[in-house]
C-alpha cells in the first residue's frame, strides 16, 4: 500500500465491530471508525474524554455481518468546576465591550482543573485574534470559553469552522453587561456539534454569586 495511504488509514483505523463479544476497548488515545450493523460511528478517546458517535448509516439494507453498537459518552475529568465557569465570567465583564477567551484545562496526573486566558493578539467588540494560552505538564483542553460582549451567546459560522476538528466543549459567555449573562454550551467532536439546551445550573448560579 502507498505509504501516505498507510498512514492516513493508521491515523484513523477501522474497526468491524463482533457480534458475540464486546468490541476490544482502545490501547491508546486517538480516533477510529467502528463498522456496525447499525451504521459506522466514530470513537474518540481522550484522557478526559471517551465518546462513541454515529456518523453514518446504511442507505439500503443489506445484511452486515457485524455486530450493534451504542452512542455513548463518558467524562474521565468529572465535572467542569462551576466556580471557573463564574471566573471567566467576570473576565468577560471586564473585556466588555470587547471580546475576550480563555481555556479550562484539566491534568490526567494531578486530576486539578484551572482557567487559563488565551494569548490575546487583538479584539474589538466582534472579534477576537489570539495564539492557544501556555499549558504546564500533561494539561489537556476541556472547555474553549469566549465572550460576546454586548451580543447574546451563540456559535457563529467562523465558530464552527475553528471547531471543525477539534475535540473540546466550547462556551460563548454573551450579554456580558447583564447581571446574568448568557450562554451557548456545546461538545466538538472531529465535526460533530451537539449543543446543550441549557447550560448546567450550577454554572449560573456561581456565575450570580460571583457577580454578587
Amino acid at each position: 500500500m502507498n505509504v501516505l495511504d498507510l498512514t492516513l488509514q493508521q491515523s484513523l483505523p477501522s474497526v468491524m465491530v463482533p457480534r458475540r463479544e464486546p468490541v476490544a476497548p482502545m490501547s491508546a488515545n486517538g480516533e477510529r471508525l467502528l463498522v456496525a450493523s447499525n451504521g459506522v460511528f466514530i470513537e474518540i478517546r481522550r484522557a478526559w474524554l471517551s465518546l462513541v458517535r454515529r456518523i453514518a448509516t446504511y442507505a439500503v439494507p443489506t445484511a452486515i455481518p457485524y455486530g450493534e453498537i451504542s452512542e455513548d459518552t463518558q467524562l474521565g475529568c468529572g465535572a467542569v468546576p462551576a466556580a471557573l465557569i463564574a471566573q471567566f465570567a467576570t473576565m468577560a465583564r471586564a473585556a466588555f465591550p470587547k471580546e475576550t477567551g480563555a481555556w479550562i484545562v484539566w491534568s490526567p496526573t494531578s486530576r486539578d482543573f484551572r482557567l487559563v486566558p488565551l494569548v490575546i493578539r487583538s479584539h474589538d467588540e466582534d472579534s477576537l485574534d489570539y495564539d492557544p494560552p501556555p499549558l504546564e505538564g500533561d494539561e489537556q483542553l476541556v472547555v474553549d470559553c469566549h465572550s460576546h460582549g454586548k451580543h447574546p451567546a451563540y456559535f457563529s459560522s467562523k465558530d464552527d469552522a475553528d471547531d471543525q476538528h477539534e475535540v473540546k466543549f466550547a462556551l460563548v459567555v454573551g450579554n456580558c453587561q447583564a447581571s446574568m449573562p448568557s450562554l451557548a454550551l456545546r461538545l466538538c467532536a472531529k465535526g460533530i456539534f451537539e449543543e446543550l439546551e441549557r447550560a448546567p445550573s450550577a454554572w449560573y448560579r456561581a456565575i450570580a454569586m460571583e457577580a454578587a
